[in-house]
């Protein structure tokens, strides 16, 4: 199994973080890589709930998903198992943090010749969804003010 590991300090509380999550309206707005967008079909953000959303590219493009949420555990972690081709886990916790919370995402590929195969999209892909969750978080922040 690879894995594909990352981490990003938000300077908000694990609470403020983990609501990015929880919101469906939110979380179309930040998931994905730069340039994409979601379409949430069914989103039942509880343990073993349904979750089946389309990704838009930038070039028009349109990516199917499913996905289950496998584990949540409110203001601590999400853990989500992409059901549909490619087949991974992905695990993400949140814990207290100096500067506010540390996010570590872990992102596990059933196969190893996947996940070779894609990381060239993926490890940057991953950094680039973390930094549109920070924009998130900070944007809820700006607006609560």
């Amino acid at each position: 199994m690879t894995t594909f590991s990352t981490e990003r300090a938000i300077p908000a509380g694990p609470s403020a973080v983990f609501a990015a999550f929880e919101d469906p309206a939110r979380l179309a707005r930040w998931w994905g890589p730069d340039g994409f967008s979601n379409t949430f079909d069914t989103f039942e953000f509880r343990p073993g709930g349904l979750w089946i959303f389309s990704m838009h590219g930038p070039t028009g493009t349109t990516y199917p998903n499913e996905a289950l949420f496998a584990s949540i555990v409110p203001d601590r972690e999400v853990v989500i198992r992409h059901v549909s081709q490619p087949h991974f886990e992905l695990t993400v916790r949140l814990q207290e943090h100096p500067a506010g919370t540390l996010v570590a995402w872990d992102q596990a590929f059933d196969d190893d010749a996947v996940a070779e195969a894609v990381r060239h999209i993926v490890v940057p892909a991953n950094e680039q969804n973390l930094d549109r969750l920070s924009a998130e978080v900070a944007s809820d922040a700006l607006s609560a003010t």
